[in-house]
């Protein structure tokens, strides 16, 4: 292992980016297959993986619905959620904020209840074990309508406290964040924040919708925003936090070579940019995995990467407490590479 990459390895790190449905194994669903008494069109574990050979973002989606299959009860979002704490505990991952798409589950016949129930219980266990904090946000599955997304948030009534915010997910191109204005606006008036994926395969106007017109906190990849200089001052300016997942962007054709990632772009130009998985058994690697491939492509500098990782701790939302710690125990890692 290179020094930079034991550098990697031995820093804590938060995760901003994550589908939990996105982190099923197929080990894991072959299982759960078997459990709830669900055929699979796959034979083996080996013509899964073959299965993971997209040539774009629906592509991809076709198979992480079909994958959602057997996510049945809510001992299988439990095992779900916590087989993916204990994963990136080995990342050392100190904090995470997952997204979950109930709409995937409820269209399904499966109950809301066990969905959410079944992932806090994990997030709780995998804090008890692990040490690893974290938030759950809501996604609203832009293919759908509005009034699905209103449907779902009433919905998780009984667990907005458990609940940081809604985010914005699935089939980009043809869905702009305006479709969802009301259903946002309604979010932000129960105290959720709000997150939305803008500028992965969509245009930088979808960026400018996101920032304008939903007023969100975050941006999820946000990759295209560079193809505009004034959009670009702007996030700057606003400190508005990127969460970028370079190995999803390589998977899905985004980017033809992570030689050509727009991170370091990113960086030198002063946004707010942060390293995540997005859905890591799809796209070959865990928190790890993108900062180390990427640190290789775009040969980043220890500096680059600290940037990174505090970015990701800074844009998190930690209590006070939490993020004075964490930091802390970054500067201490910094201070003993040294």
């Amino acid at each position: 292992m290179s020094n930079l990459n034991s550098f990697i390895q031995s820093l804590p790190k938060a995760e901003l980016h994550l589908h939990i449905e996105g982190s099923l194994e197929p080990e894991q669903m072959f299982e759960m297959a078997q459990r709830n008494g669900v055929t699979l069109p796959y034979a083996d574990v080996a013509e899964i993986r073959a299965a993971y050979d997209f040539n774009n973002l629906q592509e991809f989606l076709d198979l992480y619905y079909a994958g959602m299959s057997v996510l049945q009860t809510k001992q299988d979002f439990f095992d779900l959620t916590y087989a993916y704490l204990k994963r990136v505990h080995a990342d050392n991952c100190r904090h995470v904020e997952i997204f979950f798409d109930p709409q995937g589950h409820t269209e399904r016949g499966i109950a809301f209840a066990d969905v959410i129930e079944g992932i806090l219980d994990g997030l709780d266990q995998g804090e008890a074990d692990f040490g690893i904090s974290s938030h759950l946000i809501l996604s609203f599955l832009r293919h759908l309508s509005e009034e699905d997304a209103f449907a779902t948030l009433a919905e998780a009534e009984p667990y907005y406290d458990r609940i940081l915010g809604v985010g914005l997910d699935s089939s980009e191109m043809g869905h702009p964040p305006s479709k969802f204005a009301r259903v946002f606006a309604k979010s932000r008036e129960l105290g959720l924040k709000l997150f939305a994926h803008a500028g992965e395969e969509g245009p930088p106007e979808y960026v400018y919708e996101a920032l304008d017109i939903l007023d969100i906190d975050r941006i999820d990849h946000g990759n295209r925003s560079l193809e505009d200089d004034v959009l670009v001052q702007r996030l700057v300016e606003e400190e508005m936090y990127l969460t970028v997942c370079p190995l999803s962007n390589l998977k899905l054709c985004v980017v033809d070579d992570l030689k050509n990632h727009p991170l370091k772009v990113m960086l030198d130009a002063g946004i707010k940019a942060t390293v995540n998985s997005d859905d890591p058994s799809y796209f070959g690697g865990y928190l790890n995995d993108n900062y180390i491939r990427t640190a290789d492509a775009l040969n980043l500098s220890k500096d680059d990467i600290v940037t990174l990782v505090r970015n990701g701790f800074e844009g998190a939302y930690l209590s006070p407490e939490r993020k004075e710690l964490l930091l802390s125990e970054l500067s201490k890692n910094i201070s003993a590479s040294n």
